[in-house]
């Protein structure tokens, strides 16, 4: 499986080059991506779920306040008896079965969520959808700058950018775009990938990624 060849574009839309992206994650043919896709929906539901604060809470019986007389007598009114007005059928009365505080967090081991995003990239990848862009952004923090750069690339349609740690100016240039979704090399998930039309990674986000994808990590 040969690598895959990604053009780099300069700030203007033109191109500067290209660089080589590793196979095994940008590399996958569409085929073994539709054969794993319950794998990436797997994935996705799973950090889904986990972003889910889980505190919801209704008050039991026990914890709405009043109630503590009997609302008649037990005998001799020709009613049904009762013993509190706080009981689930009264109007504000506690909720029967109702939500409680609980996590919903799935476990999802770490070679499942590495697998995914490989086969999403190589999705977006053999769709001509990935790109590595120069914004050619230096001292200061420009948005119209990093418009004109993404431009030519997404078509004004939603993408995910991917920054390296050390593109402070890029980051701050890119936020406020409505189309755009940032984050940083190491953050790069499959949700945020299968969410978004386009991916496009600096030069040095792209480094980075591969770099920590691809070296072996120290024992």
């Amino acid at each position: 499986m040969a690598n895959v060849t990604l053009n780099v574009t300069d700030a203007k839309g033109k191109s500067a080059g290209s660089v080589e992206a590793p196979a095994e994650i940008f590399g996958i043919s569409n085929e073994d991506v539709e054969a794993h896709v319950p794998l990436i929906h797997q994935v996705v539901i799973a950090q889904l779920a986990a972003a889910r604060q889980g505190t919801h809470a209704v008050k039991t019986r026990g914890m709405v306040s009043g109630g503590g007389k009997k609302p008649w007598k037990q005998k001799g009114t020709g009613r049904a008896r009762q013993g509190s007005t706080r009981a689930p059928h009264w109007v504000h009365g506690g909720v029967v079965h109702g939500p409680v505080p609980r996590s919903y967090a799935q476990r999802t081991p770490k070679k499942m969520k590495a697998s995914a995003l490989r086969y999403v990239l190589s999705n977006r990848a053999n769709a001509g959808r990935v790109a590595v862009v120069d914004f050619g952004i230096k001292d200061t923090p420009s948005t119209k700058a990093a418009i004109a750069a993404l431009t030519p690339v997404s078509n004004n349609q939603f993408t995910t950018v991917v920054l390296s740690r050390d593109n402070v100016n890029e980051w701050l240039s890119v936020r406020n775009i409505p189309t755009v979704h940032v984050l940083f090399a190491d953050q790069l998930n499959t949700y945020d990938v299968v969410t978004a039309q386009y991916v496009v990674f600096s030069k040095d986000g792209f480094d980075a990624f591969v770099a920590a994808k691809t070296e072996p990590k120290e024992a």
